[in-house]
């Protein structure tokens, strides 16, 4: 039994390879399982004492499992196989890792196609959204290294309410802290709004002289996606940044051109996600990058499917601050005067663009 807890998912291997010897490949395979899977240091050399090689291990291969978390014990096991194999055949290079070639790009035509197939898309879209409210949930963090070490300030949670292709928000709380009065930006800090249509319809407005091109493959939710670069010139822009110190400071406002990448579903032909990055922000002016990640998925709201915002990322830098803005869009319903999202009976479902944990630490 002490044998199947280590590296279980070498275990049906370990027979097979027992009869010819192991590799060093195997050897190295079995020992970085072990400590991504933290087995103990004692057992796992017990189980490297019954292996016998096939070809010869240097020491520059022990070392290197060393650094990686390999136990004393295991270590010396290892360094005793490397002493028995010396006189046993090279070790075969490891086969090369297969290389990925992407299709080709469609052609200009398909290109050309596509591209007006997107525009009409993402010009009528408020069009064909229905009156809804939504529960707003923003987290926002503050960094003061520029190393991603993001501290969290507050949750600022808001009622939006899509009536007549306009935007409104009711500010709920703060913290938990229950606001009757005040508007969206009172709680101060960076804020952001216009996330249901207006940077999707303002990028391909003919009024932005936008340049498009398609830029490469990827994927997305596990989807094929188009990828096109885009950049609306500061001349074309109206793509403003406010900044202020607090509520009662009137603050001053910069107009900003943009660039970014526009994401499209290759069998839905929908846009699933717009990047947006500042350019030409005046070096006097406080924020002096600002960026924003805006990912859609579909929701339903009554009988119907639209594809709507999912979550934001928003991000701003000035002077020895930066700040990030975790948008949510939760609880989806159809706008109607008395329509109500009881906030304390539902909970908010896993953010689907949430990254998956980090693996085990090895052992220390």
């Amino acid at each position: 039994m002490r044998f199947c807890r280590i590296a279980a998912v070498y275990v049906m291997c370990l027979a097979a390879w027992a009869a010819s010897g192991y590799t060093v490949e195997q050897i190295k395979q079995f020992v970085q399982s072990a400590v991504q899977l933290k087995n103990p240091d004692k057992e796992v050399a017990e189980t490297l004492r019954k292996m016998k090689l096939s070809e010869r291990m240097d020491l520059a291969t022990v070392e290197a499992l060393q650094g990686q978390g390999a136990g004393p014990k295991t270590v010396a096991v290892l360094k005793a196989l490397a002493t028995e194999s010396a006189a046993l055949p090279e070790a075969e290079p490891p086969a090369p890792k297969p290389v990925y070639i992407p299709p080709p790009p469609p052609s200009s035509e398909d290109q050309a196609k596509l591209l007006d197939e997107v525009r009409d898309y993402a010009v009528n879209y408020t069009h064909r959204l229905p009156d809804f409210i939504c529960l707003e949930q923003t987290r926002r963090y503050v960094d003061t290294t520029g190393r991603d070490s993001w501290r969290p300030t507050d949750i600022i949670t808001a009622r939006l309410s899509y009536f007549n292709q306009k935007e409104d928000y009711k500010l709920i709380s703060q913290n938990d802290r229950v606001i009757t009065e005040g508007g969206y930006t009172s709680v101060g800090g960076a804020t952001s709004t216009g996330d249901f249509g207006s940077t999707m319809e303002r990028i391909f407005n003919p009024k932005s002289n936008t340049r498009l091109q398609w830029e490469r493959w990827a994927t997305l939710h596990k989807r094929r996606m188009h990828v096109f670069s885009y950049r609306v010139p500061l001349e074309y822009s109206d793509f403003s940044i406010h900044s202020a110190q607090d509520e009662k400071d009137p603050g001053v406002t910069v107009i900003a051109g943009y660039h970014g990448l526009i994401f499209v579903d290759k069998e839905l032909d929908s846009i699933m996600r717009i990047t947006k990055e500042a350019d030409t922000i005046p070096p006097t002016f406080p924020v002096q990058q600002a960026s924003e990640t805006l990912d859609y998925d579909f929701t339903k709201i009554g009988d119907s499917e639209f594809l709507l915002p999912l979550s934001v990322d928003v991000r701003m830098h000035g002077g020895r601050i930066w700040s990030k803005n975790v948008k949510e869009f939760r609880l989806y319903r159809k706008f109607s005067a008395d329509a109500v999202i009881k906030f304390d009976a539902e909970q908010l479902p896993d953010d689907k663009t949430k990254a998956p944990p980090p693996p085990p630490q090895p052992p220390k």
